[in-house]
C-alpha cells in the first residue's frame, strides 16, 4: 500500500508477485491472524491458548472469521509472499521484536496462564477494536527510521488527551444505609429496602428481577442496587435500558442528577443513546451550551455525520456530555454511563459487524433494564441470548416489572444462568414469590452451580379496590365508539374529575377524540405516536402537570379533564385520573393502564371516589366466543385477548384489589389456569394453537441473527462467530432486525408556497430547504412517525429537500411535503396533519 516501504521490504529480499497481488483480497487481519497460529506454537505456546488468541487479531475489523477462511495457499500465496524460509524468519522476528518492546523477555512469557470465557473474549476484542480507532486518529508514519516503541507511547498519550477519554466512577464504597436519603433526599420504602438487602446479601455477580406495582418506586430501588454492585463487584458504570425513546428521556434526566449525587460532575459522563435523541431538548441544550466554537454548530467528529455532534467542552474545560469519540456510531454503549432503549442491548445480542464493540460497552458495568414484560417474543430471544453472554461475563443485571408473566420470569433466568454456569438451563427450579412486590435473585455459586434467593414484602400502600365495568361494543353499532365513549364520560364526570381513555390503534383514538371534542371542546386532550415531535412532546408536559401530583395544576373542583391516548400513556407516564376508559387488551397491560389510576395521593371528586376501569373494544356474546375487535386482535393475538375477556367478565360488577392481585391475574391469563366459558372453548383451543405456532415461527425467525448460533452455545473461541451474519446495519436497520413487525419510518412534515419551503408552523426554508441553526429546532419538531403501511411508498417517493442532503442531522431525513389545503399523495393514501388530531390517513380519493 506504501511504495516506499514496499521497495525496502523488496530491497530485504523479501519477495512476491508484484503483477498479481493487487488481485488477491488479502487483508492484515487474516494475515496476523495466519502469523500468531504459526508463530506460537513454535515458540511453545499451547494449542488452547492460540486457539482463542487469534481470532483477536483476526476480528479486529468487526467480523471474526473461521479457520477455514485463512487458507491461502499455491497462486494465490505467492502473489503476497513467495513461501520460503526468509519470510517465516522474518515474520516470526517481527514477533519476537515487538514482544520484546511491550516488556516481556519472549514470547512464551506472553502465554495466557487460562481460557478466558467468551464473553471475556468479545470483550476483550472490542477493547481491541477502540484501541485501533483511536490509533487511527494519530498521524501516519512516512519513514520507517521514524518508528519506535518510544515515539508511539508518546503520540498515544497526546491523543488520549486529545479524546478526553475517562472511565466512571472507579472504586466506590459499599453504600450504607443512608445511601437513600443521599441520593433521594427521602428513605427507602419497604420495597426499595429489600432490593437493596438483596443486592448486600448475593455473594457473586448475578440476575435481579424486581417485581412491583406501578408507582412503587422500582427505577430509584435499581439506581439503588446498581450503586451496591457497583461497589461490590468492581462495575464502573450503568447502563439503563428503557422500552422506548419516549420513556428514554425523562429517565436521562433522572440518572444524570443520581449519578451527580454520588459524585458531582460526574453527570457529564452520562450518555443518552437511541436514534432520535438529536430531538430531545435536554441533550441538545447540553451539546449546545458547550460549543468551543459558537460559529461551528455541529463539529466535526471522525466518522460521525450522522449525528453531527457539536464539541462537548466549553470555554472552562467543563464537561457536561461525555466526550466526542464516545459519542460516534457504534461507540454510544462505551461512555461510562448510558440511557438508552432496550434496543442497545438486544443490538449486542445480533450476530452483526462490530458486535464485539457493543458487549465491551456492556461488560464492565451495572446493567438496568425497566418494563421487561414488553419485550414480545420475537425480541426475547435477543433479550435471552444478551443474558446468556452477560451472565457469562458476570455483569449484574436488574430486571423491572409490573406485570411479568411466570413463564417469561423463568425464561429469563434460565438464560442468565446458563451463562454463569456454562451449563444449558431450560427450568431453572427457582420457587415463586409467595407475596408481592417480590424480588428473586440467580447466581452461579462457588461450585459453578445456581444458586437463588426469593423474597417479598408489602407495599408501601394498602390495595385499591378498582370497580370493573364493561361498555358492551357491537361489531356493527350504529354510533362509533367515541359516542359510546362520550355517553359514559358525560355520565361519569357529571360532577367534575379526569378521565383518561386510551385505545390500541391511533385511528380509534382520533376517532373518539373528535366524538368527545364536540361534545366537551377545550376540555379533552389528545397524545398518540402520529403527532409531530414538538406536539408530542409539549401536550406530554401539559398533561404530565395536568395530572400528575401536584394539587396546585390539577382541574379546579367541578371541571373536567379528558385525555384520550394511545399505548403510549399505557406505561412510565406519571399520571392519575379518577376514571379510566380502555380497549380490551392482554391482562398485563390492561393492569399497566390501570396503573394510571388514583396513582397520586389527590383529592377527587365524591361521585368518582372508587376507582373505576371501564373495558370496551368487545362485545359480549355470552356462551359464544365474544366480539374483539380486529384491530386488536391483529396487534395482540387472539388467544390472549380470549382469556382476558374470560377474566374481565367474570369481575364484572365487583373489583380487583390492586395491586396484590397484579401477579395472579397475569399468571391466569397466561398460564391458561382458569378456564374459560365452556362455549368458547374450542375457540381458547385454536386461539392457543394458533399462537403456538407463531412463537415457534417468530422464534425461528429471531434464530438467523443471534449472535450464537443455535448449537453453538459450547464453542471455546470466538472462531466462526459471524458465520451466516449480517453485516455492518445503520441504527434504523439494527431495530428492525431486533424487533418483528412491519417497518416503520420517520419524515419532516413541510408546507410549500410561492416562495419556498416551510415548517408547519410557518418558518420559512427557502427554495433548498435551508437547515441552519434558527430553523432547525422547527424542522427537527416536525418529525412524525409514518403508520406501517406507508413505509414503502415513503421509501420511493420521499428524499431530503436539497440543502439537508450533506446535514448531519438531516442528511438522511425524509421530507413530506403538505400543500396549503388537502393532503399529500403518498402511494394509495391521502396524508395531511391536522393541528388538533396530529397525522390523519385517508384512501386516495378516485380521481
Amino acid at each position: 500500500m506504501d511504495a516506499d516501504c514496499a521497495e525496502a521490504v523488496w530491497q530485504a529480499g523479501l519477495r512476491w508477485d508484484r503483477f498479481k497481488v493487487g488481485r488477491v483480497r488479502w487483508r492484515h487481519d487474516k494475515a496476523g491472524a495466519v502469523l500468531l497460529r504459526r508463530v506460537l506454537p513454535d515458540e511453545g505456546w499451547a494449542d488452547e491458548q492460540v486457539a482463542w488468541v487469534w481470532p483477536l487479531v483476526a476480528g479486529h475489523h468487526g467480523r471474526f472469521p473461521g479457520g477455514g477462511e485463512l487458507a491461502l495457499r499455491g497462486a494465490r500465496l505467492r502473489a503476497v509472499q513467495v513461501p520460503d524460509a526468509d519470510w517465516a524468519a522474518a515474520q516470526a522476528g517481527l514477533v519476537r521484536v515487538f514482544t520484546g518492546e511491550v516488556g516481556f523477555g519472549d514470547v512464551a512469557a506472553v502465554q495466557p496462564s487460562s481460557v478466558p470465557s467468551r464473553a471475556e473474549q468479545l470483550q476483550l476484542s472490542g477493547l481491541i477494536v477502540m484501541a485501533d480507532w483511536i490509533a487511527s486518529r494519530l498521524d501516519g508514519i512516512d519513514g520507517l527510521e521514524a518508528v519506535s516503541m518510544d515515539a508511539a507511547r508518546r503520540r498515544a498519550r497526546e491523543v488520549w488527551a486529545e479524546l478526553g477519554l475517562r472511565g466512571g466512577w472507579g472504586k466506590l464504597p459499599v453504600p450504607g444505609p443512608e445511601v437513600f436519603q443521599n441520593r433521594f433526599d427521602r428513605g427507602p420504602r419497604t420495597s426499595q429496602s429489600l432490593v437493596l438487602e438483596v443486592a448486600r446479601r448475593m455473594p457473586a455477580p448475578g440476575l435481579m428481577v424486581v417485581e412491583a406495582p406501578m408507582g412503587e418506586g422500582k427505577t430509584k430501588g435499581a439506581l439503588g442496587a446498581a450503586e451496591v454492585f457497583a461497589a461490590r463487584f468492581g462495575a464502573d458504570g450503568v447502563f439503563f435500558g428503557m422500552p422506548t425513546q419516549a420513556t428514554c428521556d425523562p429517565m436521562f434526566i433522572q440518572v444524570r442528577e443520581w449519578v451527580e449525587r454520588i459524585e458531582p460532575g460526574l453527570g457529564s459522563q452520562v450518555a443518552l443513546l437511541h436514534g432520535k435523541r438529536a430531538l430531545n431538548a435536554q441533550w441538545r441544550a447540553l451539546l449546545e451550551a458547550v460549543a468551543e466554537d459558537p460559529d461551528d454548530d455541529f463539529g466535526t467528529i471522525e466518522e460521525d455525520a450522522a449525528y453531527g455532534l457539536p464539541q462537548s467542552a466549553g470555554s472552562d474545560g467543563e464537561r457536561l456530555v461525555p466526550a466526542e469519540w464516545f459519542l460516534g456510531r457504534l461507540r454510544g454503549l462505551l461512555c461510562p454511563f448510558v440511557v438508552g432503549t432496550i434496543d442497545q442491548l438486544l443490538f449486542a445480542a445480533t450476530r452483526t459487524k462490530h458486535v464485539m464493540l457493543r458487549m465491551a460497552g456492556l461488560v464492565g458495568k451495572v446493567v438496568v433494564l425497566d418494563e421487561v414484560h414488553a419485550a414480545d417474543v420475537y425480541m426475547s430471544q435477543f433479550l435471552k441470548e444478551g443474558l446468556r453472554w452477560l451472565g457469562q461475563a458476570g455483569v449484574p443485571v436488574v430486571l423491572l416489572s409490573a406485570t411479568l408473566p411466570p413463564a417469561q420470569r423463568d425464561q429469563l433466568l434460565a438464560a442468565y444462568l446458563s451463562g454463569a454456569t456454562g451449563d444449558e438451563h431450560e427450568a431453572v427450579g427457582v420457587p415463586r414469590a409467595a407475596g408481592y412486590p417480590s424480588v428473586t435473585a440467580v447466581w452461579a455459586d462457588e461450585h459453578g452451580k445456581p444458586a437463588h434467593v426469593v423474597e417479598h414484602c408489602g407495599s408501601w400502600r394498602g390495595d385499591l379496590r378498582v370497580r370493573v365495568s364493561i361498555a358492551d361494543e357491537p361489531p356493527a353499532a350504529s354510533r362509533g365508539s367515541g359516542d359510546v365513549v362520550a355517553d359514559l364520560v358525560q355520565e361519569r364526570l357529571a360532577d367534575g374529575g379526569t378521565a383518561l381513555v386510551i385505545h390500541n390503534t391511533v385511528d380509534r383514538v382520533q376517532e373518539t377524540y373528535r366524538a368527545l371534542r364536540a361534545r366537551f371542546g377545550a376540555d379533552v386532550g389528545l397524545l398518540h405516536g402520529r403527532l409531530s415531535a414538538a406536539d408530542r412532546a409539549t401536550r406530554t408536559a401539559d398533561n404530565l402537570a395536568l395530572l400528575g401530583p401536584e394539587e396546585n395544576h390539577r382541574p379546579a373542583p367541578g371541571e373536567r379533564w379528558i385525555l384520550v391516548a394511545s399505548q403510549l400513556a399505557e406505561q412510565s407516564f406519571d399520571v392519575s385520573t379518577d376514571l379510566l376508559i380502555t380497549d380490551l387488551a392482554p391482562i398485563d397491560l390492561v393492569l399497566q393502564r390501570i396503573g394510571r389510576l388514583h396513582r397520586h395521593a389527590t383529592s377527587r371528586p365524591e361521585s368518582l371516589r372508587e376507582p373505576e376501569v371501564i373495558i370496551t373494544g368487545f362485545q359480549d356474546r355470552g356462551n359464544e366466543p365474544p366480539w374483539l375487535l380486529p384491530a386488536s386482535e391483529a396487534i395482540y393475538g387472539r388467544m390472549l385477548l380470549l382469556r382476558t375477556a374470560a377474566t374481565v367478565l367474570a369481575a364484572r360488577g365487583g373489583t380487583w384489589s390492586i395491586p396484590s392481585e397484579v401477579p395472579s391475574l397475569v399468571a391466569e391469563v397466561y398460564e391458561g389456569t382458569e378456564p374459560v366459558p365452556a362455549g368458547w372453548s374450542d375457540a381458547e383451543r385454536d386461539a392457543a394453537d394458533e399462537d403456538l405456532r407463531d412463537r415457534r415461527d417468530r422464534i425461528t425467525k429471531a434464530e438467523q441473527f443471534l449472535l450464537t448460533r443455535v448449537g453453538h452455545h459450547g464453542e471455546p473461541t470466538l472462531a466462526g462467530l459471524h458465520r451466516g451474519g449480517a453485516g455492518e446495519l445503520g441504527e434504523h436497520q439494527a431495530r428492525a432486525l431486533v424487533r418483528d413487525g412491519d417497518p416503520s419510518i420517520e419524515v419532516q412534515l413541510l408546507t410549500r408556497d410561492d416562495r419556498g419551503y416551510r415548517t408547519i408552523n410557518g418558518r420559512s426554508l427557502g427554495l433548498n430547504g435551508d437547515a441552519s441553526a434558527e430553523v432547525l429546532d422547527d424542522i427537527l419538531g416536525s418529525t412524525v412517525r409514518l403508520p406501517a403501511k406507508l413505509t414503502t411508498a415513503a421509501e420511493e417517493e420521499l428524499a431530503p429537500l436539497p440543502a439537508w442532503r450533506t446535514h448531519p442531522w438531516l442528511g438522511h431525513s425524509r421530507a413530506l411535503v403538505l400543500p396549503a389545503n388537502g393532503g399529500a399523495r403518498l402511494g394509495d393514501h391521502l396524508v395531511g396533519y391536522d393541528g388538533s388530531l396530529g397525522l390523519v390517513v385517508g384512501p386516495r380519493k378516485a380521481g
